[in-house]
């Protein structure tokens, strides 16, 4: 079968809110998710999931329209700052040269949950879908660093976060019922060209 990893379009800064922040869509955000969904629609897929978080759900939703699917929404797959009072897009932070951003070049944890859990519970939660599709095409729409984590897994890499996911792109790893793993594609953003939209970090 073949899994198919969506990071979410583009979410509304968010700070200092009561509780957590989980932010909504852009309307970058909200066009970029478009382009993903007209994309994505041409292919084959047979489910639909997706993350509890906003940001997840209104990426997945014109995607669900188009195909007609229903998604399913999975816990496990949500971010690690799930429960975070704020969410700065990368962006912002690398633009402004702020702490945060320095922090995360140098791969500093900073979240309720050790590395090493939010790790276990990505991987299981994503083989769960695997297991459940044998022969299917699955799209996931999740996160950077749910992204960041599975594939580690595939790749045999150590927990943590080795490569920058850019917004709605698409990650294609094909898995076998004997339990092979391999990576196919990462990081398509081919449905962002010529858009006017920016492709991913380095063209902000």
């Amino acid at each position: 079968m073949e899994i198919i990893l969506v990071r979410h379009a583009l979410p509304l800064r968010r700070e200092a809110t009561i509780g957590p922040a989980d932010p909504e869509l852009s309307d970058i955000g909200h066009q970029q998710a478009r382009y993903a969904s007209d994309y994505l629609r041409t292919e084959n897929i047979n489910a639909l999931y997706t993350s509890p978080m906003k940001r997840a759900m209104q990426t997945c939703a014109p995607l669900a329209q188009a195909m007609n699917l229903t998604p399913t929404v999975v816990q496990g797959i949500a971010e690690w700052d799930q429960n975070s009072n704020e969410y700065i897009p990368i962006e912002e932070l690398k633009a402004s040269n702020d702490p945060r951003w320095q922090a995360m070049v140098a791969g500093e944890w900073n979240s309720d949950e050790s590395m090493e859990e939010f790790s276990a519970r990505v991987i299981e939660s994503i083989e769960k879908i695997i297991d459940s599709h044998s022969g299917d095409r699955v799209a996931v729409v999740c996160h950077g660093g749910v992204i960041n984590s599975y594939l580690a897994h595939v790749l045999g890499l150590p927990n943590g976060q080795f490569f920058y996911p850019n917004y709605t792109s698409i990650h294609r790893i094909a898995a076998s019922q004997r339990g092979h793993r391999s990576v196919v594609s990462v990081n398509e953003t081919s449905h962002l060209r010529g858009t006017g939209l920016v492709m991913g970090l380095f063209d902000a």
